[in-house]
């Protein structure tokens, strides 16, 4: 009688199967092109240029920084830009819950034309009153349409339900809104973000604006998701193991109980053999 027929197999030797190791191949492969995603992130986590210390507060040309429709990359949010234009009539509107540092009010804000078919919008000022908003803005009708603004470039908050209380009310600097209330607005190419100018007029108070937080060169976010991709590529290698392993459960567990039938069938045998010599 072999050896087959008198101990189960060990795990080693059903890990050493054809079919297990063509498994343990496509797992290998598997956890490269995790290990791969994983070195991907890891580039991608350490910004190798960021933007120097103070970048933020050297004032470039506003197409230096952004172009019309497009997103204001991260880097740049709370650049320092300057730009001319003109003001349209009648586009002053004020955006409700407003604050200037930690007192809640008003900004006026207005549609600078800044080329022939191109504007965008910018947070002339603060103030604490509503009255005082209002009287900016009659004030800015029929002021110089021709302006200088140097202001920080702020990524567009997103439109709001209007509150059901007051209708025309916004509370957000959204360019969207403001734009369903601009006038001349056909065939009208329209900066994503805003301008908040760090100068107030017509009787307003400069918004506080403060330089953004220098950022981190390390993006940790990525370097979660590279923590992620290496705990899929050993989770590759512990399926493997762990199928191999419940197919060698199976087996001794089949050969267990094998050989305890076998057990019966021989005590059995053995009972039938002492009856039939009695008789």
């Amino acid at each position: 009688m072999t050896s087959a027929a008198l101990f189960p197999p060990t795990l080693r030797e059903v890990m050493l199967r054809g079919r297990w190791i063509g498994m343990l191949v496509l797992c290998l492969v598997v956890a490269g092109v995790f290990a791969w995603l994983g070195q991907w992130q890891l580039e991608r986590a350490i910004e190798t240029d960021p933007p120097p210390a103070g970048a933020t507060e050297q004032v470039r040309p506003l197409t230096d920084v952004v172009e019309p429709g497009q997103y204001l990359p991260e880097p740049l949010v709370g650049q320092k830009v300057e730009t001319t234009g003109t003001w349209i009539p009648d586009d002053f509107l004020i955006v409700s819950s407003r604050f200037n540092d930690d007192v809640e009010g008003y900004w006026v804000t207005g549609q600078l034309r800044v080329a022939e078919r191109t504007s965008i919008a910018v947070a002339i000022g603060w103030t604490a009153d509503r009255a005082v908003a209002d009287a900016a803005v009659a004030e800015l009708n029929e002021g110089d349409a021709e302006a200088s603004i140097i202001g920080r470039v702020i990524s567009d908050e997103g439109p709001s339900l209007p509150p059901k209380d007051d209708p025309q009310r916004m509370d957000r600097m959204s360019t969207a809104a403001l734009l369903s209330h601009w006038h001349d607005v056909d065939d009208l190419d329209v900066y994503r973000p805003y301008l908040a100018s760090v100068t107030a007029t017509a009787g307003l108070t400069d918004i506080s604006s403060p330089a953004p937080d220098e950022q981190s060169p390390v993006n940790w976010l990525n370097i979660f998701y590279a923590a992620e991709w290496a705990i899929f590529a050993g989770f590759a290698f512990y399926l493997w193991y762990r199928l191999a392993k419940d197919q060698w459960e199976r087996e001794v567990e089949e050969f267990e109980d094998a050989a305890a039938g076998n057990r019966r069938d021989g005590l059995s045998h053995r009972a039938f053999a002492r009856s039939a010599a009695r008789i």
